[in-house]
């Protein structure tokens, strides 16, 4: 009986070995797409009320458990009972994120409204239904990101058994949500760490520079992170095109990878925004993201 429950014990610490071993190589592999997603999301998840800035992020995350609840499922059947399917769904994805990305470059370049002198502290949003509106796209782009994090790992532990493949992705699942969105916490929470510091200091010393340092590179930070963003959302979108669609892998074998894949973001993306446009002209529809 004892020699049972060790021989019980033995296989649960090999396939816990097993499952590590795979997680890590998973991690690994998709580090550059944790890298965009916490671009990405960081960006999305700022310009808030302070008081609404962890409600918001909360918000978010639990979003992005549910996409990770919806997506490794699916993710794991389709690949044993309809593996091309993958590849459609991504190169769909792709799409989106390449749109969302050329949507803002345009804006930005076209559209943008003249800005007026304005308190810092009016970046924020306080607008209910635009609060609403960023929280739906954050999780939208992030079930996007969520779909190419879970396929890659899963394809890093193509060769392991049934059972190691579903813990290990649901591993990278859990890590890439808790990584991601608890950096983008600490990120949002700058200013409000930095008010407390020079509270704290009577505005004297070390402890009230840093203090001021925080407050004063969170709105640097941001603008940052909204270009950093943006130009993930392409790179993301440029390498599932290079990586799922036959004659565009090794395209321009001469040139940089990540140039060809910006490059194949930037095009796919300023056809999906002229595609919208026609749309919306069309139908006299506002489609908002």
């Amino acid at each position: 009986m004892a020699s049972g429950i060790f021989a019980v014990l033995d296989d649960i610490a090999l396939l816990m070995d097993d499952v590590a071993m795979a997680a890590k190589v998973a991690t690994k592999k998709t580090a550059g797409i944790l890298g965009d997603d916490l671009a990405v999301n960081a960006e999305k998840a700022t310009g808030f009320l302070s008081s609404r800035e962890i409600p918001v992020l909360w918000a978010i995350t639990k979003g992005s458990f549910i996409n990770k609840l919806i997506i490794v499922p699916i993710a794991i059947g389709l690949n044993i009972f309809w593996p091309i399917s993958i590849k459609v769904i991504l190169v769909i994805g792709g799409l989106y994120l390449a749109y969302e990305g050329m949507e803002k470059i345009v804006e930005f370049l076209f559209h943008r409204k003249k800005e007026t002198a304005k308190p810092a502290t009016q970046i924020i949003q306080d607008d209910p239904q635009a609060e609403k509106a960023k929280i739906k796209s954050a999780i939208l782009t992030d079930f996007i990101l969520s779909v190419e994090i879970v396929i890659i790992a899963l394809g890093s532990a193509a060769q392991s058994s049934m059972s190691v493949q579903i813990l290990s992705v649901s591993v990278v699942a859990i890590v890439a949500t808790v990584g991601v969105y608890g950096i983008v916490a600490l990120i949002v929470r700058m200013d409000d760490l930095g008010y407390k510091l020079i509270k704290k200091s009577g505005e004297k010393g070390v402890v009230n520079t840093l203090g001021v340092l925080l407050v004063k590179a969170l709105p640097i930070i941001i603008k940052i992170l909204a270009v950093v963003g943006t130009i993930a959302l392409i790179l993301v979108a440029g390498g599932i095109f290079a990586h799922n669609v036959g004659f565009l892998h090794g395209l321009f074998p001469t040139i940089p990878a990540m140039v060809t894949e910006f490059g194949l973001g930037v095009l796919a993306g300023l056809i999906a925004v002229l595609l919208m446009t026609v749309v919306k002209k069309m139908f006299g529809k506002t489609v908002k993201n």
